[in-house]
């Protein structure tokens, strides 16, 4: 999906650097609460990392990748860790799929990484989604906006739960994704971002909804919908499977980045992107009846029946030139082979007994059709190809 709208796989370390990743959050959950941190002999205090944005930034700029055609619209799929309580859909080491375009800041980018993060969700067979979008301001806006919503929130300081009272000076926005019972009567009358934006934020705001509008994706504003880092300014969306209400419950996230690469100590930079979280999305498609496995563990599988290891292993070696082969080598019967064959998905296996050994053949057959030829071990991969 990611290739299919131009954008080029990228890996990170899982270990970066502790500086880098306290400097894009460090009053977040993510950094504060949930972070591994890691004892290295000399001189550099490493992490693993809880997101990638941070990590795939600082790999644009150090590997040149920003002196390059601009914007670089890059995928990531890999490992994050955060030392959270275990739960169903929520593990200390989970996977994500990452998309970020980093050096473009048209709104037309914004909408691009919520059309591809759609077409992923549909690419597996979720179809009942629900997606919320909300726009948090940016640095020429936003800091007004925290002062009017610390304003809201003072007079009520001694009614809300401890975190909440604690980040009502350092973080204010958060309190307005508090999922706390008590935290939640005074949301409705809270400011609202979007009643604050600055004129070019508002016009952004407008244009990606206008473009998502055009592309026959359906959303929901939510003006509570802030993201839990630090980095994130004007979009930010989040994907839900329909029914689903909790945070813990988003299938992907993300929103627009343009103050990430200067908390990081390079060039201002803009950047939007989004992460997905594979763990949670493989789990719905189990339970929607969805195959998981894309594809077969191997297309070929070669059954010998007997003691015919170095035969079977020689029609394998040339099988794999235009297949992926598997052999049984395990000593019972063909049956259970069969049976074998079958649980991997193979779409072929080939048959080997002694006496066709003897003239160099084998029996083809295809599991689809079931239909069984007799076929040459010469012959074998071309019939395959």
């Amino acid at each position: 999906m990611a290739k299919r709208f131009g954008y080029l796989e990228i890996a990170t370390p899982i270990i970066e650097q502790l500086e880098l990743i306290q400097r894009v959050g460090e009053a977040t959950d993510a950094v504060a609460k949930e972070l591994y941190r890691l004892e290295k002999r000399g001189s550099q205090n490493l992490a693993l990392r809880p997101e990638a944005t941070a990590g795939v930034v600082r790999a644009y700029f150090e590997g040149g990748l920003n002196q390059g055609p601009q914007p670089s619209r890059l995928y990531l799929i890999g490992p994050m860790f955060r030392h959270d309580k275990p739960q169903k859909g929520r593990y200390r080491q989970f996977f994500q799929f990452n998309v970020e375009v980093i050096g473009g800041a048209s709104p037309g980018f914004d909408a691009e990484v919520i059309e591809l993060a759609n077409g992923w969700l549909n690419e597996v067979g979720l179809r009942d989604l629900r997606l919320e979008l909300n726009s948090i301001g940016d640095e020429r806006c936003r800091p007004a906006y925290l002062e009017r919503l610390r304003d809201y929130y003072r007079p009520l300081k001694s009614q809300l739960h401890y975190d909440s009272q604690l980040r009502l000076e350092r973080n204010p926005l958060r309190l307005l994704d508090s999922k706390v019972e008590q935290d939640q009567p005074f949301k409705a009358k809270a400011p609202k971002i979007t009643d604050h934006l600055c004129d070019e934020c508002a016009a952004h705001w407008s244009a990606v909804r206008r473009l998502l509008d055009s592309a026959g994706l359906e959303y929901q504003l939510n003006p509570y919908l802030v993201r839990g880092l630090d980095y994130y300014t004007r979009t930010v969306f989040e994907f839900y499977p329909g029914g689903a209400s909790g945070q813990q419950d988003a299938l992907a996230s993300g929103g627009r980045y343009d103050g990430l690469a200067e908390a990081e100590g390079w060039p201002p930079t803009p950047g939007v992107g989004f992460a997905g979280g594979i763990d949670r999305v493989v789990d719905l498609m189990a339970a929607g009846g969805e195959a998981v496995l894309a594809e077969p563990a191997a297309d070929v599988v070669v059954l010998p029946d007997g003691e015919l290891s170095v035969e079977a292993a020689e029609v394998a070696r040339s099988c794999r030139a235009v297949r992926s082969v598997a052999v049984d080598y395990e000593p019972r019967s063909l049956r259970a082979k069969m049976k074998w064959a079958n649980k991997l998905g193979a779409k072929w296996v080939v048959l080997l007994t002694s006496e066709d050994a003897k003239r160099q053949f084998a029996q083809l057959k295809n599991m689809e059709s079931g239909e069984q030829v007799e076929v040459a071990w010469a012959d074998l991969p071309s019939r395959l190809a």
